[in-house]
């Protein structure tokens, strides 16, 4: 019997083809879902935000400083990851000299909260602040000119840190740090500025 070589050849050439298109294909279909699952961790991961209701366009209105009626802000916040037990609050800025200055803290947030009022001083436990090393909020009054920026950031925490759970002006931005940094499962942080 007298076979046909050149067809054999081709015959198997695209066969092979075939399945070199057939992988490319499945790697193409298992990267994009690869892909797909990354997107979608990270959204799930960024989902947690924080705003102040009515600021305008990211700035920090005149009623939290001390230009108004020096309140504390209203904060709304959405996405908090499961096994969040509790939250805990802090608003700093960073001088141009360096360090920080702190206007809250506030921990023993209970989970079920979603917003917080303006001048809210039963919300959690509140601490100390830079400014006039009293208990609870202190509205940002810069003495120089120019935008200054603030940052409110609200943690997530997977348990009810180990500070006082009475409001302390003893405790310091750096302590309150220290007290969630092995318990926070994610944070919502918001710059806002403000001109004097």
């Amino acid at each position: 019997m007298k076979i046909n070589r050149q067809k054999t050849l081709g015959s198997c050439a695209t066969a092979f083809v075939g399945a070199a298109l057939l992988v490319t294909t499945a790697v193409t279909v298992g990267a994009a879902q690869a892909q797909a699952s990354l997107s979608s961790s990270h959204k799930t991961a960024n989902s947690f935000t924080v705003t102040i209701p009515g600021s305008n366009k990211g700035t920090l209105p005149v009623a939290y400083t001390c230009d108004g009626q020096s309140l504390s802000p209203a904060l709304t916040w959405v996405g908090a990851p499961k096994g969040t037990a509790s939250y805990a609050i802090v608003m700093d800025h960073v001088p141009p000299d360096g360090g920080h200055h702190w206007y809250l803290l506030e921990w023993g947030i209970p989970v079920g909260t979603r917003a917080i009022p303006a001048g809210s001083t039963t919300s959690g436990v509140l601490g100390g602040n830079s400014v006039n090393r009293d208990i609870g909020y202190a509205p940002p009054c810069s003495k120089g000119p120019g935008s200054k920026t603030y940052t409110i950031t609200v943690y997530a925490l997977s348990a009810t840190p180990a500070l006082p759970t009475s409001s302390s002006a003893s405790v310091t931005r750096d302590q309150l740090l220290s007290a969630i940094s092995g318990i926070t499962l994610s944070k919502a942080v918001l710059d806002v500025t403000y001109t004097r």
